[in-house]
């Protein structure tokens, strides 16, 4: 036989090739599925999409973080998340393509992406167990098996009718043998098959994910918060301005900002949840349990909260009715002291559920202000999403320096021997939240028509307080803004201006000034390192 022949009969055809991909989707689809039924079993962290998607998020520099948070938003993790299906679905065509060929090479690379998610799972912060491995192992050999089986349906008949060519091309380098026909009844079936099954495992593996919050949920659902101690005052009358379009005064749960790096929300139970506060200067180290904490005094207090990550103008700041105990309470109970008194630690690490570490100042959280361990949120329980059963809040403070979610253990150190988590990342070790202000009315690009139009936003500088709001219209004088009534000096302050708009296009411009008498200043800088500056514009065009 001709060498142009031989070629010719040994390389498979194109529709082969599909096939093989096909097949390599159908094992890549197998894989998830298995990897979520195990995760059940073990903890659904343990997930291969879960547990790489959280190594892709602590291994991605913090300029491409912050640009998805600005783009994306809250929906930043369910991106992450479609992206490494779409990798992985591109990955799983290429080797199923590839094992049309080298039958077992294809096996074993499926083998080595089962190693990859293994090993990415085992490096999580919150991995305590080698079992954590298993969901990528096992959904990685199942993955293996099925591709090498229904690409053996691809040559069945090949390797009874061309036995000669099946020694030729094996020595050739284990690739599959000449296709000179091929089970398609057999294949259709096995595909099927493996589909259906593949769909019921990964079903009943997310039911059994879900179930395992139950007891979280009930929790939960049990607590009911005492009345506090040391009640917040009513919210003033004035304090909520009645101009369409403005943030409510108190921002809904529903509505206020998620920013984490957490792809699955930690479900923890109440009733088993442990605080346990050790280390530098700590004289009497003490666990609390979440009764422990409902035993003690509580205060509510009416508190904003800003992520480091808000742009000038951006949503990533709420302000809600928070209730907890008071930290520097527990603190002074351990026996520790603040740097101004003594203390040796100059830094608290709180540390989460799943790993995160917030570093804040011991001065900071034990000088007056109503830093809290919070354990519930605008009249109910801390939702799942902002940190049941208890999380940190610090008037003040941007949240990455303070706002400990599902927190469970609180470290006294000093800074220059721990970096917690943001800071390894570029993130400054100290952030202040800056004074800033936003136009909620009218929004960028409106065309509102011509007369009177109510100019109106927020402004905040936590534990500084709102003295001043001025407005300027394109590039003319500064014009002080009416402020609605002060609730605390913790929380943003709403204000407004009624502007005699004439038609055409204009540019509305806004600067806060704090109690300090800081003017908030004109210079943009970015998120990273400690926190994003500069002045709200919006433009319209007036009809």
């Amino acid at each position: 036989m001709r060498d142009e022949e031989k070629d010719q009969r040994v390389r498979p055809g194109l529709p082969r090739l599909a096939l093989g991909a096909l097949s390599g989707a159908l094992a890549g689809f197998a894989a998830l599925a298995v990897a979520e039924l195990v995760a059940a079993a073990v903890r659904p962290q343990s997930s291969p999409v879960i547990a790489v998607g959280g190594a892709s998020i602590d291994a991605t520099p913090a300029p491409v973080k912050d640009w998805a948070i600005r783009h994306f938003g809250t929906n930043d993790k369910l991106v992450l998340q479609l992206g490494i299906l779409v990798v992985l679905t591109v990955l799983a065509l290429a080797l199923g393509t590839l094992t049309v060929r080298f039958r077992r090479v294809g096996a074993a690379g499926v083998l080595l992406f089962g190693a990859v998610g293994a090993a990415a799972a085992l490096s999580r912060p919150d991995s305590t167990s080698l079992t954590d491995a298993l969901p990528s192992v096992v959904g990685a050999v199942a993955a293996a098996l099925l591709l090498y089986a229904l690409v053996g349906r691809l040559t069945a008949k090949g390797r009874s009718q061309a036995p000669v060519l099946e020694s030729v091309t094996e020595e050739a380098g284990d690739s599959l043998p000449a296709a000179t026909g091929w089970d398609r009844r057999g294949f259709v079936l096995a595909a099927a098959s493996a589909a259906a099954a593949s769909a019921a495992v990964g079903a009943l593996g997310r039911s059994l994910n879900a179930s395992r919050g139950q007891d979280a949920i009930v929790s939960r659902k049990k607590i009911m918060l005492p009345a506090p101690g040391s009640p917040a005052q009513p919210v003033p009358k004035r304090a909520g301005l009645r101009v369409p379009g403005i943030s409510p005064f108190l921002t809904p749960n529903d509505d206020f900002y998620r920013v984490d790096t957490a792809l699955v929300v930690p479900k923890v139970d109440a009733t088993g949840w442990r605080l346990r506060i050790h280390g530098k200067g700590v004289r009497r180290p003490a666990t609390y349990s979440f009764d422990d904490l409902l035993r003690r005094e509580l205060i509510e207090r009416d508190i904003t909260l800003t992520c480091v990550s808000n742009e000038v103008g951006g949503s990533y700041v709420g302000n809600a009715r928070w209730i907890g105990v008071r930290l520097a309470d527990l603190l002074a109970e351990c026996g520790v002291k603040p740097p101004s008194r003594g203390g040796p630690a100059d830094q608290l690490v709180s540390r989460s559920v799943d790993g995160m570490t917030i570093g804040s100042p011991v001065e900071d959280v034990m000088d007056g202000r109503d830093a809290l361990l919070a354990l519930g949120m605008n009249g109910e329980p801390l939702p799942f999403e902002h940190g049941f059963p208890v999380r940190m809040v610090v008037p003040g403070l941007y949240g990455y320096v303070s706002a400990c979610k599902w927190i469970e253990d609180i470290e006294l150190t000093t800074f220059d021997s721990y970096d917690p988590y943001w800071v390894k990342r570029g993130w400054a070790r100290k952030a202040p939240i800056k004074t800033e202000s936003r136009i909620d009315t009218p929004r960028p690009f409106a065309r509102p028509k011509a007369g009177t139009v109510m100019v109106a936003g927020v402004a905040w500088a936590q534990h500084r307080g709102i003295d001043k709001v001025e407005v300027r219209i394109d590039d003319g004088p500064w014009q002080e803004a009416s402020l609605a009534a002060e609730d605390t000096r913790d929380t943003w302050r709403q204000w407004s201006l009624p502007w005699q708009a004439t038609k055409g296009g204009h540019t509305l411009t806004v600067r806060a000034t704090d109690r300090t008498g800081t003017v908030q200043t004109d210079k943009r800088t970015r998120t990273i390192p400690d926190g994003a500056s500069g002045w709200h514009s919006v433009v319209v065009t007036v009809e």
